[in-house]
């Protein structure tokens, strides 16, 4: 895998996967900066989640590069940006930088192939436990949309939507096959809902 520079957002909960878009609201200085950078050279950002606490906390190994496809700057210099994923990263080191933002040298992974599916069994499965997993926690589901998805827009969908914790949300960047990651939730679907049955709190 090729070796880049990658100027990072870490963000604790925020899952970016190739192809899926992701939303963000930027207000802090340091990420005012990161925005300017990158509209200033190439549109990209690494987004990662930190591993724990603190000013400088330590990075996952993994995340994935995002192109900012769209922009809007507020009148007091925050942003209103969405990113679109383009290949997962891993974390090669961290640079000595002077930047505001951290920054990283990273191996980026090739960009997916857009023809990986599920087997028909995994597909009534994921929307089995999908409906049982919205049910018990009272969302409401438009499931004839959700039916029209093709399996990469379902399975990614939901993985970074769902009430996972940061750790379980890391899982499911790291799995390397549509089919892994489609189990993975489904795993993670039924240790909610058992959770929320004993009268616990959701892994959020």
């Amino acid at each position: 895998m090729p070796l880049a520079r990658v100027s990072i957002f870490p963000l604790s909960g925020a899952l970016l996967l190739p192809g899926m878009e992701l939303p963000l609201h930027i207000f802090e200085p340091r990420y005012r900066a990161l925005i300017h950078d990158a509209m200033a050279r190439d549109r990209r950002i690494g987004m990662i989640q930190p591993r724990g606490a603190g000013a400088v906390p330590p990075l996952f190994d993994m995340g994935c590069l995002g192109h900012v496809s769209h922009i809007e700057a507020l009148e007091d210099g925050r942003f209103n940006i969405i990113l679109t994923g383009l290949a997962r990263f891993r974390v090669v080191r961290e640079l000595a930088v002077s930047t505001q933002f951290r920054q990283v040298e990273a191996e980026v992974e090739q960009a997916p192939q857009d023809d990986d599916i599920l087997a028909a069994v995994e597909r009534a499965a994921l929307e089995q436990e999908s409906r049982r997993f919205a049910d018990s926690l009272g969302y409401v589901v438009d499931w004839t949309a959700v039916s029209r998805l093709d399996d990469l827009a379902l399975v990614n969908g939901i993985a970074q939507i769902a009430p996972f914790d940061p750790a379980a949300k890391q899982t499911l960047l790291e799995a390397d096959t549509l089919s892994e990651r489609a189990d993975r939730i489904i795993q993670l679907m039924q240790i909610v809902g058992r959770i929320e049955r004993d009268g616990g709190a959701t892994m959020q």
